[in-house]
């Protein structure tokens, strides 16, 4: 009866994508962030982060938006409990991929916490991209396990090189968190909406950068989101005036 409670389930699974399929995607998308892990590494320990604390961020946190977003704010000088909560509010997105992905892959209650670590962007993108359930728990479960082996890897590989490396900012290798992070969101960003607030959270944070601490310009520029969503409503109301007319 629970399988007919959301649209997913009302396919047939004989007629979703190939396992080979839905495997080979999720991997795709693994390796290539995975990869990515390998900048935050020499990211975290050019911040002045050891290895070990940068190998338990990626082994505990696993989310590459606020784990880039605090050890940024570290390198800038930022005060801890402010980057930490530029992280935070970063990190929060995946409490809401986690409200969906509860009813789309209904795993059994044992197994919850243990997924909950792996809710992060690329998980939620290939397992909602599926037609069926099935699909669905076999495509999170390949991202997320690929991705976090992957991850953790490249972050140990990356902090590794960067104490082999010396001075980081000396190679220029303090922008490759911020390059990483934009590679990332960039295909995120296919509305008008989505690009306005993105527009307008890099305008004020690089406007407010020499006037605010460390950490702070970040917070300042997560109002873009409201903003942006304020504009948009008021928009369609006076629309639907003009139509009611």
């Amino acid at each position: 009866m629970e399988e007919q409670t959301t649209f997913v389930d009302t396919r047939d699974d004989s007629r979703g994508r190939p396992d080979t399929a839905v495997v080979r995607d999720a991997l795709g998308v693994g390796v290539a962030v995975g990869l990515s892990g390998f900048a935050f590494g020499v990211t975290s320990a050019g911040s002045g982060l050891t290895i070990w604390q940068t190998c338990a961020l990626s082994l505990l946190v696993f989310t590459g938006a606020s784990q880039f977003a605090l050890v940024g704010a570290l390198a800038a000088g930022g005060n801890p409990l402010t980057a930490a909560a530029g992280a935070f509010f970063l990190g929060v997105r995946n409490a809401f991929y986690g409200l969906r992905l509860s009813q789309l892959l209904a795993l059994p209650r044992a197994v919850r916490p243990f997924a909950a670590q792996w809710v992060i962007d690329e998980t939620s993108a290939v397992a909602v991209a599926q037609p069926t359930r099935r699909a669905a728990r076999l495509g999170f479960a390949v991202t997320g396990l690929s991705l976090y082996v992957l991850w953790n890897l490249t972050t140990l590989l990356g902090a590794l090189g960067a104490e082999a490396l010396g001075d980081t900012d000396a190679w220029g290798l303090d922008a490759a968190g911020p390059a990483v992070f934009l590679a990332l969101l960039a295909p995120m960003l296919k509305t008008a909406t989505e690009r306005a607030v993105a527009g307008l959270a890099v305008l004020l944070g690089l406007g407010l950068l020499p006037v605010l601490p460390a950490g702070m310009p970040v917070l300042v520029a997560a109002l873009a989101a409201p903003v942006a969503l304020w504009v948009e409503g008021r928009r369609r109301e006076d629309r639907l005036e003009e139509g009611d007319r």
